[in-house]
Protein backbone atom coordinates (compact mmCIF):
# COMPACT_ATOMS: atom_id res chain seq x y z
CA UNK A 1 0.00 0.00 0.00
CA UNK A 2 1.57 3.29 -0.71
CA UNK A 3 2.40 6.35 1.52
CA UNK A 4 -0.21 8.11 -0.37
CA UNK A 5 -2.76 5.76 0.54
CA UNK A 6 -2.65 5.65 3.55
CA UNK A 7 -2.68 9.38 3.92
CA UNK A 8 1.08 9.51 4.92
CA UNK A 9 2.78 13.29 3.97
CA UNK A 10 4.98 12.60 1.51
CA UNK A 11 7.57 15.01 3.44
CA UNK A 12 7.18 12.38 6.53
CA UNK A 13 8.69 9.33 4.30
CA UNK A 14 12.19 8.97 5.42
CA UNK A 15 13.50 9.55 1.25
CA UNK A 16 11.55 12.89 1.93
CA UNK A 17 13.46 13.56 4.91
CA UNK A 18 16.89 12.73 3.81
CA UNK A 19 17.92 16.25 3.64
CA UNK A 20 17.63 17.26 7.75
CA UNK A 21 19.08 13.85 7.94
CA UNK A 22 22.23 14.97 6.17
CA UNK A 23 22.51 17.95 8.16
CA UNK A 24 22.36 16.60 11.38
CA UNK A 25 25.30 13.79 10.52
CA UNK A 26 27.35 17.27 9.42
CA UNK A 27 27.02 18.81 12.99
CA UNK A 28 27.65 15.64 14.62
CA UNK A 29 31.58 15.69 12.31
CA UNK A 30 31.42 18.92 13.35
CA UNK A 31 31.41 18.30 17.41
CA UNK A 32 33.72 15.09 16.97
CA UNK A 33 37.05 17.10 16.62
CA UNK A 34 40.25 15.21 16.58
CA UNK A 35 42.15 15.13 19.36
CA UNK A 36 44.57 16.70 18.41
CA UNK A 37 42.79 20.03 17.38
CA UNK A 38 41.16 19.82 21.02
CA UNK A 39 44.89 19.86 22.44
CA UNK A 40 45.95 22.62 20.52
CA UNK A 41 43.04 24.95 20.82
CA UNK A 42 43.46 24.08 24.65
CA UNK A 43 47.47 25.67 24.62
CA UNK A 44 46.25 28.75 22.79
CA UNK A 45 45.64 30.44 26.05
CA UNK A 46 48.96 29.05 27.81
CA UNK A 47 51.09 29.45 24.75
CA UNK A 48 49.88 33.34 24.61
CA UNK A 49 50.44 34.22 28.49
CA UNK A 50 54.22 32.26 28.35
CA UNK A 51 54.43 34.59 25.22
CA UNK A 52 53.55 38.05 26.87
CA UNK A 53 55.50 36.83 29.92
CA UNK A 54 58.39 36.44 28.51
CA UNK A 55 58.37 39.08 26.00
CA UNK A 56 57.82 41.50 29.54
CA UNK A 57 61.01 40.44 31.21
CA UNK A 58 63.20 40.60 28.11
CA UNK A 59 61.95 44.06 28.07
CA UNK A 60 62.64 44.47 31.35
CA UNK A 61 59.34 45.69 32.42
CA UNK A 62 59.08 43.43 35.68
CA UNK A 63 62.07 42.15 37.51
CA UNK A 64 63.97 39.28 37.12
CA UNK A 65 63.98 38.65 40.78
CA UNK A 66 60.36 39.38 41.46
CA UNK A 67 59.19 37.60 38.45
CA UNK A 68 61.74 35.34 36.19
CA UNK A 69 61.10 34.55 32.66
CA UNK A 70 59.56 31.47 31.69
CA UNK A 71 62.60 30.42 29.82
CA UNK A 72 64.89 31.55 33.43
CA UNK A 73 62.46 29.13 35.16
CA UNK A 74 62.92 25.97 32.46
CA UNK A 75 66.70 26.58 32.69
CA UNK A 76 65.98 26.39 36.77
CA UNK A 77 64.23 22.95 36.06
CA UNK A 78 66.61 21.45 33.89
CA UNK A 79 69.49 21.97 35.98
CA UNK A 80 67.68 20.27 39.04
CA UNK A 81 66.63 17.76 36.87
CA UNK A 82 70.10 17.06 35.22
CA UNK A 83 71.20 17.42 39.08
CA UNK A 84 68.80 14.50 40.46
CA UNK A 85 68.16 16.86 42.86
CA UNK A 86 64.13 17.02 41.43
CA UNK A 87 63.68 13.70 40.98
CA UNK A 88 64.65 12.99 44.59
CA UNK A 89 62.64 15.66 46.02
CA UNK A 90 59.64 14.71 43.73
CA UNK A 91 59.56 10.85 44.62
CA UNK A 92 59.65 11.68 48.26
CA UNK A 93 56.50 14.33 47.57
CA UNK A 94 54.37 11.81 45.77
CA UNK A 95 55.12 8.91 47.87
CA UNK A 96 53.75 10.88 50.63
CA UNK A 97 50.76 11.76 48.95
CA UNK A 98 49.98 8.60 48.09
CA UNK A 99 50.40 7.20 51.19
CA UNK A 100 47.81 9.61 52.80
CA UNK A 101 45.45 9.56 50.08
CA UNK A 102 45.13 6.17 50.48
CA UNK A 103 44.56 6.01 54.27
CA UNK A 104 42.71 8.74 54.07
CA UNK A 105 40.49 8.21 50.86
CA UNK A 106 39.91 4.26 52.27
CA UNK A 107 38.49 5.46 55.58
CA UNK A 108 36.63 7.91 53.98
CA UNK A 109 35.34 5.83 51.46
CA UNK A 110 34.12 2.93 53.90
CA UNK A 111 32.73 5.73 56.46
CA UNK A 112 30.67 7.30 53.39
CA UNK A 113 29.51 3.57 52.64
CA UNK A 114 28.51 3.17 56.38
CA UNK A 115 26.72 6.23 56.57
CA UNK A 116 25.30 5.82 53.24
CA UNK A 117 23.21 2.62 53.66
CA UNK A 118 22.05 3.30 57.34
CA UNK A 119 20.12 6.17 58.97
CA UNK A 120 20.98 4.78 62.38
CA UNK A 121 24.96 5.04 61.43
CA UNK A 122 24.44 8.58 59.61
CA UNK A 123 22.80 9.83 62.80
CA UNK A 124 25.35 8.85 65.43
CA UNK A 125 28.87 9.66 63.04
CA UNK A 126 27.95 12.68 60.44
CA UNK A 127 27.17 15.39 61.99
CA UNK A 128 30.65 14.84 64.15
CA UNK A 129 32.18 14.21 60.53
CA UNK A 130 31.00 17.38 59.46
CA UNK A 131 31.87 19.80 62.42
CA UNK A 132 35.68 18.38 61.62
CA UNK A 133 35.20 18.88 58.37
CA UNK A 134 34.73 22.52 58.45
CA UNK A 135 38.11 22.91 60.27
CA UNK A 136 41.27 24.05 58.07
CA UNK A 137 44.09 22.19 58.01
CA UNK A 138 46.31 25.28 58.93
CA UNK A 139 44.58 25.10 62.38
CA UNK A 140 45.32 21.68 63.18
CA UNK A 141 48.81 21.64 61.94
CA UNK A 142 50.45 22.74 65.22
CA UNK A 143 48.30 20.11 67.16
CA UNK A 144 49.72 17.54 65.02
CA UNK A 145 53.04 18.78 65.11
CA UNK A 146 52.71 18.90 69.25
CA UNK A 147 51.35 14.96 69.08
CA UNK A 148 53.68 13.44 66.47
CA UNK A 149 56.75 16.16 66.06
CA UNK A 150 58.22 17.02 62.75
CA UNK A 151 58.26 13.43 61.22
CA UNK A 152 56.87 11.51 58.37
CA UNK A 153 53.58 10.28 60.78
CA UNK A 154 52.25 13.77 61.11
CA UNK A 155 52.80 14.88 57.33
CA UNK A 156 51.02 11.52 56.51
CA UNK A 157 48.01 12.43 58.69
CA UNK A 158 47.80 16.04 57.51
CA UNK A 159 47.47 14.86 53.95
CA UNK A 160 45.27 11.54 55.01
CA UNK A 161 42.50 14.77 56.66
CA UNK A 162 42.64 16.25 53.60
CA UNK A 163 41.78 13.31 51.49
CA UNK A 164 39.47 11.74 53.58
CA UNK A 165 36.52 14.30 53.33
CA UNK A 166 35.85 14.44 49.45
CA UNK A 167 35.31 10.95 49.30
CA UNK A 168 32.84 10.88 52.02
CA UNK A 169 30.62 13.32 51.27
CA UNK A 170 30.60 12.06 47.81
CA UNK A 171 30.02 8.63 48.73
CA UNK A 172 27.25 9.51 50.90
CA UNK A 173 25.61 11.79 48.64
CA UNK A 174 25.90 8.94 45.45
CA UNK A 175 24.36 6.26 47.44
CA UNK A 176 21.07 8.30 48.94
CA UNK A 177 20.49 10.38 45.45
CA UNK A 178 20.26 6.89 43.88
CA UNK A 179 16.86 7.18 42.04
CA UNK A 180 14.17 5.09 44.20
CA UNK A 181 12.32 3.86 41.03
CA UNK A 182 15.42 1.39 40.49
CA UNK A 183 14.37 -0.28 43.73
CA UNK A 184 10.75 -0.71 42.86
CA UNK A 185 12.33 -2.75 39.43
CA UNK A 186 14.63 -4.65 41.74
CA UNK A 187 11.65 -5.25 43.84
CA UNK A 188 10.26 -6.24 40.43
CA UNK A 189 13.02 -8.52 39.99
CA UNK A 190 13.21 -9.88 43.08
CA UNK A 191 16.92 -8.78 43.60
CA UNK A 192 18.49 -9.78 46.56
CA UNK A 193 20.08 -7.44 49.27
CA UNK A 194 23.45 -8.01 48.37
CA UNK A 195 22.48 -7.97 44.88
CA UNK A 196 20.97 -4.46 45.16
CA UNK A 197 24.18 -3.12 46.59
CA UNK A 198 26.75 -4.43 44.01
CA UNK A 199 23.99 -3.79 40.66
CA UNK A 200 22.16 -1.55 41.79
CA UNK A 201 23.27 1.03 44.52
CA UNK A 202 26.91 0.93 44.11
CA UNK A 203 27.59 1.58 40.09
CA UNK A 204 24.34 4.26 40.36
CA UNK A 205 26.38 5.74 42.72
CA UNK A 206 30.14 5.60 41.40
CA UNK A 207 30.21 8.69 39.37
CA UNK A 208 29.53 10.87 43.05
CA UNK A 209 32.32 8.25 44.35
CA UNK A 210 34.78 8.86 41.28
CA UNK A 211 34.24 13.11 41.87
CA UNK A 212 35.26 12.29 45.31
CA UNK A 213 38.30 10.54 44.31
CA UNK A 214 38.79 13.40 42.06
CA UNK A 215 38.44 16.03 44.83
CA UNK A 216 40.61 13.93 47.40
CA UNK A 217 43.19 13.65 45.36
CA UNK A 218 43.16 17.75 44.72
CA UNK A 219 43.11 17.95 48.63
CA UNK A 220 45.70 15.46 49.87
CA UNK A 221 47.88 17.60 47.16
CA UNK A 222 47.33 20.39 49.20
CA UNK A 223 47.73 19.08 52.66
CA UNK A 224 51.28 17.96 50.95
CA UNK A 225 52.41 21.36 50.53
CA UNK A 226 50.63 22.01 54.30
CA UNK A 227 52.89 19.30 55.31
CA UNK A 228 56.45 20.00 53.52
CA UNK A 229 55.89 23.54 54.39
CA UNK A 230 55.47 23.27 58.04
CA UNK A 231 58.78 21.09 58.38
CA UNK A 232 60.04 19.02 56.40
CA UNK A 233 64.05 18.43 54.71
CA UNK A 234 62.80 17.00 51.77
CA UNK A 235 60.02 17.00 49.00
CA UNK A 236 58.79 19.53 46.45
CA UNK A 237 57.51 21.99 49.39
CA UNK A 238 61.12 21.92 51.13
CA UNK A 239 62.09 22.33 47.83
CA UNK A 240 59.95 25.95 47.21
CA UNK A 241 61.04 27.12 51.01
CA UNK A 242 64.97 26.35 50.64
CA UNK A 243 64.22 28.59 47.21
CA UNK A 244 62.62 31.15 48.61
CA UNK A 245 65.05 31.91 51.48
CA UNK A 246 67.70 32.40 49.03
CA UNK A 247 65.81 34.29 46.98
CA UNK A 248 65.69 31.83 43.87
CA UNK A 249 62.46 32.66 42.16
CA UNK A 250 62.70 30.61 39.54
CA UNK A 251 62.99 27.17 41.91
CA UNK A 252 59.93 28.24 43.34
CA UNK A 253 58.01 28.63 40.61
CA UNK A 254 59.30 25.24 39.35
CA UNK A 255 57.94 23.49 42.56
CA UNK A 256 54.75 25.04 41.79
CA UNK A 257 54.84 24.08 38.02
CA UNK A 258 55.48 20.68 39.35
CA UNK A 259 52.43 20.69 41.87
CA UNK A 260 50.23 21.43 39.19
CA UNK A 261 51.54 18.79 36.44
CA UNK A 262 51.87 15.91 39.08
CA UNK A 263 48.18 17.20 40.48
CA UNK A 264 47.03 17.30 36.58
CA UNK A 265 48.09 13.81 35.90
CA UNK A 266 46.47 12.21 38.90
CA UNK A 267 43.00 14.17 37.97
CA UNK A 268 43.25 13.01 34.46
CA UNK A 269 43.54 9.53 35.20
CA UNK A 270 40.56 9.25 37.78
CA UNK A 271 38.88 11.07 34.26
CA UNK A 272 40.23 7.93 32.38
CA UNK A 273 38.80 5.70 34.32
CA UNK A 274 35.82 7.69 34.48
CA UNK A 275 35.41 7.57 30.80
CA UNK A 276 35.96 3.55 30.76
CA UNK A 277 33.59 2.93 33.77
CA UNK A 278 30.84 5.06 33.13
CA UNK A 279 30.34 4.10 29.49
CA UNK A 280 26.74 3.77 30.24
CA UNK A 281 25.54 7.04 31.09
CA UNK A 282 24.29 9.27 28.40
CA UNK A 283 26.00 12.66 28.92
CA UNK A 284 25.83 15.93 27.79
CA UNK A 285 28.92 16.76 24.71
CA UNK A 286 28.79 20.29 24.36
Amino acid sequence: MSNQAEGIPAAATPAASAGPVVKTKGKAKAGNEPRSIIWLKGLILPAAILLIWQLAGELGWVSETMLPTPVQILMAALELLLSGELLGHLQISISRAAIGFLLGGAIGLLAGLAVGFSNRVEHTLDPSVQMLRTIPHLAVTPLFILWFGFGEFSKVLLIAKGAFFPLYVNTFLGIRNVDAKLFDVARVLQFSKWKQITQLILPAALPNILLGVRLSLGAAWLGLVVAELMGSSEGVGYLIMDARQFSQTAIVFVGIVIFALVGKATDSLVRFLEKRWLKWRDNYNG
